[in-house]
């Protein structure tokens, strides 16, 4: 499969530092490397592989234009902004692209010395337990403040019950021989449901065939999210990020399932006289998956004209701007580069060393962390989950022995 083949491309603005100014391109996302080309001139202004790369981020130019920015390990800073269709999009698909990258060059083999590759992955890693640390604390600071709501809605309805009580003293007549427990009514019994923890027992499932991180986008490209996509032996399941199943199509479900790229399909189910339901699916792992669709179904696949070229295993001819790239951040008519990407590509793979067996402990500690850390995080959830249930239980009480009340005091006027 060729290095050069498009994964997608969107329209956005390149912050040029030398010139001081945004120009108006397209950045390309390709299996190995991304380049930013010139609209007017299609000059390819800026070309690295993701293997170059060393950070991702969403940042904002001048505090209010959103933009991605991405880190080189020369420390070289690439600004992107005005990207279409959102932000949110491209960050999902890059990232996803470059971690895969990363993660594939790591298990490759094993090594015993320290690493390039291997500190880049400890501090990714690192990275996102700080994240999920913070994550973790502020889900904390959550809770305690809705424990404390929850216990004034339940101190509220202590104070409704003493306003009860007087108001039964008032409504009792001053020529009642008896004691007021008499005239009153019987005593409305309220049920304090206690809350308790849902156990969601998972159903029996059957084996599945294939499961891959993708990038998921229902209807329209700007609603894609982190998710993954699980094909069965009788259905296909697509989950977002937190394992929950979006959308289950059972085999007989499935009307048609368009292979736009290697890397890139959409599976569909049509209704008449309602809208479709369609999901795109975008993954590194993708070209693992199609032949797996192929055989299940043959007759509902609808290839195109990049999809074919992969079939066939018919590379398509380098295009012009794809023989040389202008280093990163380098002026516009400087002389370019020469060489081949296909050789900078072997090079840069033999040149690029494999994880440790130290650093291969010290990942598999920050996962053992991370993992505990997602699993307190899952059960704040669902502690939240629960005392929302309580909040709410108790705001509808006290909503209705508040009306009762107010009508009771405007009889005694």
């Amino acid at each position: 499969m060729s290095s050069n083949m498009r994964i997608h491309s969107w329209p956005c603005s390149y912050y040029l530092d030398l010139e001081k100014q945004w120009v108006p391109g397209k950045l390309t996302l390709t299996p190995q490397s991304l380049k930013f080309t010139v609209d007017q001139t299609e000059e390819v202004l800026v070309g690295l592989p993701l293997s170059s790369i060393t950070e991702i981020k969403k940042e904002t130019s001048l505090f209010i234009f959103g933009a991605i920015t991405i880190l080189e390990k020369g420390q070289t800073k690439h600004w992107f902004s005005s990207l279409q269709p959102n932000r949110n999009v491209v960050f999902n698909i890059i990232e996803h692209f470059w971690r895969e990258l990363l993660l594939s060059q790591a298990v490759a083999s094993p090594d015993t010395s320290p690493t390039v590759v291997g500190q880049e992955l400890i501090g990714l890693m690192e990275c996102s337990q700080r994240r999920m640390e913070d994550t973790a604390k502020v889900l904390q600071d959550q809770t305690d403040q809705l424990d404390s709501v929850l216990k004034g809605l339940e101190k509220m309805e202590s104070d409704l019950d003493v306003a009860d009580r007087l108001l039964t003293e008032l409504e009792t007549p001053s020529w009642w021989p008896f004691n007021s427990k008499f005239w009153k009514m019987p005593a409305e019994i309220k049920s304090k449901e206690g809350l308790c923890i849902a156990t969601n027992k998972p159903l029996e499932r059957e084996g599945s065939v294939i499961t891959v991180p993708a990038v998921v986008s229902e209807k329209t490209e700007a609603q894609s999210k982190l998710g993954k996509f699980t094909v069965l032996a009788s259905a296909l399941e697509i989950y977002d990020s937190g394992s929950s199943l979006l959308h289950r199509f059972e085999n007989d479900d499935v009307d048609d399932i368009t292979i736009h790229s290697p890397y890139e399909i959409t599976v569909r189910q049509r209704f008449i006289g309602k809208p479709d339901v369609a999901y795109q699916l975008i993954s590194v792992k993708m070209p693992e998956v199609i032949p797996i669709l192929e055989v299940q179904f043959s007759k509902k696949l609808d290839l195109t004209e990049d999809a074919l070229v992969f079939r066939n295993k018919v590379e398509p001819p380098p295009k012009e701007s794809d023989c040389s790239i202008l280093p990163a951040a380098s002026r516009p008519g400087e002389e370019l580069p020469t060489g081949g990407k296909d050789d900078d590509y072997l090079q840069l793979q033999k040149e690029w060393p494999i994880l440790s067996e130290e650093e291969a402990r010290e990942l598999s500690q920050i996962l053992s962390k991370l993992k505990e850390l997602s699993m307190e995080t899952e059960a704040e959830l669902e502690h939240q989950d629960e005392t929302l249930d309580g909040i709410d239980k108790a705001v509808d009480r006290a909503t209705l022995t508040v009306d009762k009340h107010n009508r009771r005091m405007k009889k005694l006027k």
